[in-house]
């Protein structure tokens, strides 16, 4: 009878796409502050609303049932995405990560027994991402600042030029987590907050001596009185204009600089500074990571003194 029924249809539960998503979305709030951050989270929302709006406008439903889904429908979204909700090609990329990351979920559950993304081809643009040059850190420290919150800001941005530490880890940064390590030096011991990663960071004298100047001056046992991320970057974002950078200046700009003009253009390895960063890949980092003209000519420069005699012997023999 249960056979019968379930060729018929009946007494079995249609699992959706939509209700799926919801309950992932419930799941997940319970965790932000915990093992996952509130701006994944608000991600997977968009891509729930986005989808609410999708199925009914194409598929004439309030919702799909999952054994639907297929390699049209995967497209289709996408198109909708980049055309409809005019988003750009790497946001529409996370979008569809998203998608079918949830779509795993039914499909370990045994909700759904094949994979709607088989053939599904999608991957980000690679973008240039921006960052300060030396003289550029210099001329920001130099640029006169308007009040004491501009002060604040720029000091947390050049903290965060010296430790690679993002926006949240700043601002969740505890006096506890400042430990003297096994070689004796001042480290920063905590994990990321958006990958829940180890991020161990031996602190150089000028995030020690930011920390100092804001000793006590924040609550809680935190290490600053970090601002709101809007209004950290609408200041670096004046500040910039002040300054004359030519890139729009935010607060993500100083993880960047990190990576390229403190670490990488001085020699610190690729692996240190995936490490540093926090990095759950490799590749995250080869992304943040660019040889700037001045570590090719500095790399140059020694390797003309290696060659220094072979070269003076050709040279005598042109």
């Amino acid at each position: 009878a249960r056979l019968r029924d379930a060729c018929l249809g009946l007494g079995v539960k249609r699992e959706t796409l939509l209700k799926l998503f919801e309950q992932h979305n419930g799941e997940f709030i319970k965790k932000v502050g915990h093992s996952r951050v509130q701006g994944t989270y608000n991600r997977y929302r968009t891509i729930y609303r986005h989808l609410c709006e999708f199925v009914p406008k194409v598929y004439r439903r309030d919702d799909i049932p999952l054994k639907e889904l297929n390699l049209t429908f995967i497209n289709n979204f996408e198109y909708f995405l980049r055309t409809e909700k005019k988003c750009r090609t790497n946001t529409v990329w996370g979008y569809m990560i998203g998608l079918k990351h949830v779509i795993s979920i039914a499909r370990n559950s045994g909700a759904l027994p094949f994979n709607p993304f088989a053939g599904y081809i999608n991957s980000p643009e690679s973008v240039d991402r921006g960052y300060l040059t030396e003289r550029e850190i210099q001329t920001l420290m130099e640029t006169p600042v308007k009040s004491g919150t501009c002060e604040l800001v720029r000091d947390l941005f050049i903290f965060s030029v010296f430790t690679g530490l993002a926006y949240a880890d700043v601002k969740a940064l505890t006096t506890d987590r400042l430990q003297t390590f096994f070689d004796g030096n001042l480290w920063i011991i905590t994990r990321r907050r958006k990958t829940n990663t180890e991020s161990n960071i031996r602190l150089l004298d000028v995030p020690k001596r930011i920390i100092e100047k804001y000793k006590g001056l924040s609550k809680d046992g935190h290490v600053f009185p970090v601002p709101s991320n809007g209004r950290c970057n609408t200041i670096l974002k004046e500040l910039g204009r002040q300054c004359g950078f030519k890139i729009r200046l935010t607060y993500h700009v100083a993880r960047h600089t990190n990576a390229t003009t403190v670490l990488l253009s001085h020699g610190v390895p690729i692996e240190t500074v995936s490490r540093l960063l926090g990095h759950t890949d490799l590749k995250t980092t080869q992304i943040y990571a660019r040889i700037t003209n001045q570590k090719i000519s500095s790399d140059m420069e020694i390797l003309s003194h290696k060659l220094e005699k072979m070269e003076k012997e050709i040279c005598d023999a042109i």
